[in-house]
Formats: C-alpha cells, sequence, structure tokens
C-alpha cells in the first residue's frame, strides 16, 4: 500500500494530502507517522528498519542502489551481533594489523588480539545492499530516485514537509517528478547531504577519500588473506593514513586527506609505491573517490529533521572509521521518533533531541574528542607519525585500542599502566623528532633529484 501511495505521488498533479493533530496536546495518532529517509547506506537503512519495526511509513530514498561507497570496509566485531549481520557477508576476518611509519618501521598489532577475535572486513556495495533488503522486509518502502529540494513547513509544528524527488524506478515512467508529503525527515545523504543544505544546518570540513581496487596474484593475495595494512607518512597523506585492506577477490588500496585534496593522485601514487612490492602484478578494477565528514556538523537537529551517519558529521579523526556509527545512529534516530508518534502523536525537534541527540552525544562524543587529540598531536609531522608507530608496538597501547576498537566502549582507565604510556609517548616524541627530521630531509632530496629528472627531459 505503501508503495502505491508513493507511485501515486508521482503520476498525479494533487498531491497527497497529510492530516496532522493541531491540539497543543496531542493524541495518539490514528495514522502511522510518515518519514522519508533520504540515503540508502548503513544510516538510511537502519533507520528506515527501524521505523518500519515500529509501525511507521518510511520511503527510504537512493539515488543510486547500486553504487559502492569507497571504503576501507572494517566494522567493529560487536556490529555483527548488535545489527545481526549474517558471516557469510564478511569478506576477510582480520587478525593480523600493521601499521607502518614513514620510515617503513612497522608496528604488529596480531600480538594483544584477543582469542577468536578479529576485524571483519565488507563490500559496502553488498552490506548496504543487504541492510536495504532487510529494512524493506520489515515495511519500509524503498524508492530509487534522487532528492531534489525539500519544500519546509509553513506552520512548524503540524504541516508536512514536502520531500521533491526524481524518481529513477525502472518500473514507471523514466525520469519522473515526484512529491512525498511526511511529517518528518532524516537526512542519510552523506558529507554532501542535500538535506543538511535544505535546513540549513551549516557547513563543515570534508575529506576526500580516494580508492583503488586492485585483483592480485594468487600468492599475492595470500599474504594479505588475515592481513591488513595502514600506512602514514606525508607522502601518503598529511593529515590521515593510507590503506590496503582485503576484500573477496582483491585487496583496497587508497588514502585520504582534507589539507591536500588536490594531491590526492599524488598521494595515492605514494600508497602504491610504499606498498609496490606486496600488490605488484594487480591489476586495478576500480577506482573510487568520495568525500568523507571531518568533524559533527554544527546542528543536526532542525524542526523536524534529523541527520545521521556522514550528514550528521559521525566518522572519526584518526581512525577514519564510521560504518558502525552511522548505522547505529540512524538506528537511535528512527527509534527515538517512532517512540515520540507514539506517545504522543507528534514529531517534535524537542523529542528528537531528547531521544537520539542526547543520547548519542552522551555515549559516543568521549570516544570523538579523544580520536581528535589523537589526529591533533601524531599526524601533524613525520615526527609525530614515527612516534604513534612507536607507541603501537606497545601491548598496552595495543590492548586497549582493541577493547575499545571492537566492542565500542571507553577502555576503564588503568593509572599505571596510563602513567607508564603517558611516559613513553613523551620519550618516543623525543626520540622520534630526530628520525623524522631525518626522513622529511630525504624525502625532500628524493624530491627534488625527481624535479631536476623532469626538468632534463
Amino acid at each position: 500500500m505503501a508503495a502505491a501511495v508513493a507511485a501515486a505521488a508521482c503520476h498525479s498533479p494533487a498531491r497527497l494530502v497529510v492530516t496532522c493533530s493541531s491540539s497543543a496536546t496531542p493524541a495518539p495518532p490514528r495514522r502511522p507517522l510518515r518519514v522519508a529517509v533520504v540515503g540508502g547506506g548503513p544510516a538510511g537503512a537502519s533507520a528506515a528498519e527501524a521505523l518500519a519495526s515500529a509501525g511507521a511509513q518510511a520511503f527510504l530514498l537512493e539515488r543510486n542502489p547500486s553504487g559502492a561507497k569507497p571504503c576501507g570496509g572494517a566494522i567493529p566485531l560487536c556490529m555483527l551481533d548488535e545489527f545481526a549481520i549474517p558471516r557469510d557477508l564478511v569478506d576477510r576476518r582480520v587478525t593480523r594489523m600493521r601499521v607502518l611509519s614513514p620510515s617503513n618501521l612497522a608496528a604488529d598489532f596480531s600480538r594483544a588480539l584477543p582469542p577468536g577475535a578479529h576485524i571483519p572486513m565488507l563490500r559496502r556495495e553488498v552490506l548496504d545492499s543487504f541492510l536495504r533488503r532487510r529494512a524493506a522486509d520489515a515495511g519500509a518502502t524503498l524508492v530509487p530516485g534522487l532528492v531534489t529540494s525539500l519544500s519546509l513547513p509553513a506552520d512548524p509544528a503540524t504541516d508536512p514537509y514536502l520531500v521533491h524527488y526524481i524518481s529513477s524506478d525502472s518500473g514507471g515512467p523514466s525520469s519522473s517528478r515526484c512529491v512525498l508529503e511526511v511529517d518528518a525527515v532524516i537526512g542519510a545523504d552523506g558529507a554532501n547531504s542535500r538535506v543538511a543544505r535544505e535546513v540549513g544546518a551549516g557547513d563543515y570540513s570534508t575529506a576526500i577519500a580516494f580508492q583503488e581496487r586492485i585483483r592480485l596474484p594468487d600468492e599475492a593475495m595470500a599474504y594479505y588473506d588475515d592481513l591488513a595494512e595502514m600506512y602514514v607518512g606525508g607522502d601518503v597523506s598529511p593529515d590521515f593514513y593510507g590503506w590496503v585492506f582485503p576484500k573477496c577477490d582483491h585487496v583496497a588500496v587508497g588514502t585520504g586527506t582534507v589539507a591536500a585534496k588536490p594531491e590526492i593522485k599524488r598521494l595515492q601514487s605514494g600508497i602504491r609505491a610504499r606498498a609496490a612490492g606486496k600488490v605488484a602484478g594487480g591489476r586495478v578494477v576500480r577506482v573510487e573517490a568520495h568525500p568523507i565528514p571531518e568533524h559533527p556538523r554544527p546542528r543536526r537537529v532542525v524542526g523536524r529533521v534529523a541527520l545521521v551517519g556522514d550528514a550528521a558529521g559521525y566518522v572519526t579523526r584518526c581512525s577514519g572509521e564510521g560504518i558502525y556509527f552511522a548505522a547505529r545512529s540512524g538506528r537511535l534516530c528512527g527509534r527515538a521518533m517512532a517512540d515520540e508518534w507514539r506517545l504522543t502523536g507528534a514529531v517534535t525537534e524537542a523529542g528528537i533531541r531528547a531521544g537520539y541527540l542526547r543520547r548519542w552525544d552522551d555515549e559516543f562524543r568521549p570516544t570523538f574528542r579523544f580520536l581528535d587529540l589523537l589526529q591533533r598531536v601524531f599526524y601533524g609531522g613525520n615526527a609525530g607519525r614515527e612516534a604513534l608507530v612507536e607507541m603501537c608496538a606497545d601491548e598496552h597501547v595495543q590492548r586497549r585500542t582493541f577493547d575499545s576498537y571492537l566492542h565500542k566502549r571507553m577502555a576503564p582507565a588503568e593509572p599505571w599502566g596510563d602513567l607508564r604510556l603517558l611516559w613513553r609517548t613523551a620519550a618516543a616524541m623525543v626520540r622520534c623528532g630526530v628520525l623524522g627530521r631525518e626522513v622529511e630531509r630525504l624525502r625532500r632530496l628524493e624530491q627534488q633529484a625527481a624535479d631536476q629528472v623532469l626538468l632534463r627531459h
């Protein structure tokens, strides 16, 4: 029935009219809550599933259902159970994580990995498609289409939002212009969120992630069977890291940056050069690029519109993790809207802030602030990056990292261990200051030599 309503909105000049209660204290509703969820990634699909499971009419709009976001694809182990993700969706189970410094010193994380634990690696097109199908099975209506604008309600409390989109449903006329009238909107449409722009949610800094999928010969692929590598250094990114992550039949090789977006292809050449001996003989089968947010957006709830996932800015600095936070924020927001509607017959900005935003910030703001601090301390130059890798070789650091990452909780304080870590950090920064400056000097000499060769030719 919901699908028929959406289709009618496309092919009829008359808009679907939704009657909203205007009393000061709304009675429990006699009709379902109607929500447009814009964006069909982990955030949007999880929001739509939560809404549909609670009896709401959820319209999940995705402009490119067959697309794939360039993404390392690592998720925390706890996400498999928390979001009931089938194990057969996992391409690789990483049990060895290696971080390489600008001078190619390596820290191997495998020593502190708890018995039986691993880091699941997935392809986004596989995960996203599964989550959308599950949302549809729960009752959500999947709407292939590009959202072009959002008409705000004349009465912010009671009037509906109008979501304008161009349908790309193969079952109907090509490029049909459609309108949905809904009670609330969830923007899960990424770093360049159209929903955020339409409601004036404010700007934020974005990074660019660039990735090549490389199919390796069998013997080279065997090397990455359960191994993921991260490379730090000014040659691969001035403010992030490069990666080689294993997938089903290929590796994902990529990098990201905020400060040097025009240089992204040069930085990609840097990660290819650092990993050259291990990916030799490989064939590039896909090239991808995508913006990712650097910090939370200034306004994440505006009226009855809420932002989740990348649209809200939920990607951690330092690690660049976003899949789990996208799915978790979408589910939390969807449940908050459905709960308020069930209890009061309305969705309000205050209710969304209390049921979604406050709970999100209470649980995850400390994690985001901590990783932001690490980024500022260790990614400012090669000296800091060398110190970071030296610290990563410490078993205490590895154990606390895995405790926090695999189970998505801040590891409890260990005063004596943390005090020793502080001392080791200071000592590493002093030692690596010398090494980092030498690495940077050698890199400059190498670049000068390359420039001279180009001038001669």
